[in-house]
């Protein structure tokens, strides 16, 4: 596990359990001594002491995580692809639970006068199942990254047919006849992927209150900032590039939209670049006067100018190879254009 989504695990871990714990005991004032626990149908007919209820699904979440973490130490490669699912969606599960419990027992004399339960279990179960799912497609690695099919060369352009459409000294794909060629790669920025995990979290307090039935509690300006703050950050932390026939195609966070796509009769050329978060302007998606920046680590970026006159920037691996598949992609779309 990267370090990015070690840390990313560890706070939502530490953080899910503060809320377990929280979402009770600030409440505790406007709580029976005994809260229910368990309905049987629409009545209630279980209950736990509050400081038990509050710390038993803590527990149970910290369990859960323990167990996670010793199968990613002994059985990394089957438990790599479980963590983040199991994590999102039994930590959704748990706090929705717990936040459903507080809003059932709320101003209620005795844990028997509890609200009964309808709806909103099915809401906690559908939410539960989407957040994991969201985390599978979020964590799942990709069957092919840096990867070139069907490469026959690189080189530098010296007047071939076309290629007046790329500059001089650029790398250049020499391609076999009829050979399809297809480039990935992929770069991510783990600082800013931990920095969504805590904005997210940040947000998620005022989510459960507002569940939990304390709306007059909630500060929804600090909610909505924080988590479209969260939303940004998991956007600019990662790229997936692809160079196809089609042209370059970026897809931006752990889902690879929104995306960029530029044809190769859009572009003029394709280089290679050794940035600095300084020379780029800062981390993530930046603009500048003469184009834009996806900058996620120091090092190689790939760069495309426009028929605009505008530079796109991105941090990625094996960036050489992408720039040479795209400039032999540019120069046969000028010599097709040229016949």
């Amino acid at each position: 596990m990267h370090r990015g989504a070690l840390w990313g695990a560890v706070v939502w871990t530490l953080g899910v359990a503060a809320l377990l714990v929280a979402l009770p005991m600030s409440a505790r004032d406007r709580l029976p001594d005994r809260v229910a626990t368990h309905w049987s149908g629409s009545r209630p007919d279980g209950s736990m002491p509050l400081t038990t209820a509050a710390l038993f699904p803590a527990v149970i979440w910290l369990l859960v995580a323990a167990v996670l973490a010793v199968a990613l130490r002994f059985r990394p490669g089957r438990a790599r692809g479980l963590a983040g699912p199991v994590l999102a969606a039994t930590g959704v599960l748990l706090s929705g639970a717990q936040a459903s419990i507080v809003r059932a027992n709320l101003d209620r004399a005795r844990w028997q006068d509890a609200a009964p339960m309808g709806v909103e279990v099915v809401l906690i179960v559908v939410a539960a199942g989407l957040a994991g799912a969201l985390a599978w497609l979020a964590t799942r690695r990709p069957a092919d990254t840096s990867a070139f099919t069907g490469i026959t060369g690189i080189t530098g352009i010296t007047g071939t047919a076309g290629a007046q459409a790329t500059r001089i000294g650029a790398p250049v794909l020499v391609p076999g006849a009829g050979e399809r060629l297809v480039w990935l790669s992929q770069a991510s920025n783990h600082w800013l992927q931990a920095l969504s995990s805590v904005l997210g979290l940040l947000s998620v307090p005022g989510v459960m209150l507002a569940a939990s039935g304390r709306t007059g509690s909630v500060d929804w300006r600090a909610v909505t900032f924080f988590g479209v703050g969260a939303v940004v950050a998991l956007l600019c932390s990662s790229v997936r590039v692809r160079v196809t026939e089609a042209g370059l195609h970026i897809g931006f966070g752990p889902f690879g939209w929104p995306a960029r796509r530029l044809a190769p009769a859009e572009l003029v050329s394709a280089r290679v670049e050794q940035l600095t978060a300084r020379e780029a302007g800062g981390w993530g998606y930046r603009v500048h006067r003469g184009g834009s920046v996806v900058f996620l680590r120091r090092g190689a970026c790939l760069v495309v100018r426009t028929r605009r006159g505008r530079d796109f920037a991105v941090s990625v691996d094996d960036a050489e190879r992408g720039a040479a598949l795209l400039n032999a992609l540019i120069a046969r779309t000028a010599g097709a254009a040229e016949h």
